[in-house]
């Protein structure tokens, strides 16, 4: 009989993310400020970058002890859940600007990721084998698009106006402000790391599957980091490091944290997941489709309040088809 002990580490790493976030985006506002960049381009980077280590390391973790198939589920989870989740809760409490270059450079690159991970994962149309996995050359395939996509994720961070989007001035020295970044990121890191062993624990006791866990559980748990991050800085009124957070996080997960992950070992892919990848894709593409809609390159309420409807569908039928 399972005892009370996941439970406490549960509302712990809870704790310890929600104070990460906090102090993720004060150090990254700060950082902004001093360097003179936009919020935006330093969501895109350096929040995107530290909110996707949980999703890094349950990867690696899972890569290295032979249960790989969390691996993808965690990814198109991750990916989905970022989008449609966490913009869209963003979106309800602040609607979300992007800048003209990221609508055209920095989404792009969101919903190819999708469709890449589509294509080499079904590799069995094209080789007419009776199974399909993510292999290591497809790994070191996805790690060279993700030096060519950081080529020009640097294009969108340089075009984005650095006066207008600038938002809150600087208050700490370099040094401090890359000190709080870093101690919100051992928050953020700790306290998925709690949630997701815990919440995987409590799952297992009541006997659900081990995909089931890695596309809603452990998908969840570990955009965790982005979901607190992006909400506190909208409610902050930062939505360039909300919006930022989860473009930039969706390009890591795939090409950098899939691509490590299929390294180490080669990942099994199931025919089923394909309807996964399908609404990762959907996602991406109505996330493109709705900054041409009500306000320019703005992600409205309504809009806000559709991705959540369809997440929510989403949901329900993967614990039905599982």
């Amino acid at each position: 009989m399972m005892g009370i002990m996941p439970y406490i580490l549960l509302l712990a790493g809870f704790f310890l993310l929600i104070k990460g976030a906090s102090l993720l985006v004060d150090g990254a506002s700060s950082l902004a400020g001093r360097l003179r960049v936009s919020d935006f381009a330093i969501g895109l980077t350096v929040v995107a970058f530290g909110t996707s280590v949980p999703e890094l390391f349950v990867n690696i973790f899972a890569s290295v002890t032979g249960n790989s198939e969390i691996a993808i589920s965690n990814i198109l989870g991750s990916n989905t859940f970022n989008i449609l989740v966490i913009l869209g809760v963003s979106a309800l409490i602040l609607p979300l600007a992007v800048d003209k270059s990221s609508v055209w450079k920095g989404i792009p690159l969101v919903l190819l990721a999708a469709v890449i991970t589509g294509i080499l994962a079904n590799d069995h149309f094209i080789d007419e084998k009776d199974y399909s996995a993510l292999t290591r050359i497809d790994g070191l395939v996805l790690l060279m698009i993700f030096v060519i996509a950081m080529y020009y994720v640097a294009g969108v961070v340089k075009n984005i106006n650095r006066v207008d989007e600038f938002t809150h001035p600087a208050r700490l020295s370099i040094w401090k402000s890359t000190g709080i970044i870093f101690l919100g990121l051992l928050g953020l890191m700790f306290g998925a790391r709690w949630v997701v062993g815990s919440a995987v624990k409590i799952a297992e006791s009541f006997n659900v599957s081990q995909s089931l866990i890695g596309a809603t559980i452990v998908a969840c748990g570990t955009s965790f980091p982005e979901l607190v991050t992006s909400v506190v800085a909208a409610c902050r009124k930062n939505p360039g490091i909300a919006a930022g957070n989860i473009i930039g996080s969706n390009i890591f997960n795939v090409f950098f944290v899939l691509g490590i992950s299929s390294l180490i070992k080669p990942i099994p892919f199931r025919l089923e997941t394909n309807i996964d990848v399908s609404v990762c894709i959907l996602s991406a593409f109505l996330l493109f489709i709705f900054m041409f809609t009500g306000k320019k390159h703005k992600l409205d309420r309504w809009e806000g309040a559709a991705f959540v409807l369809i997440y929510i569908c989403y949901v329900c039928y993967i614990v039905i088809r599982k």
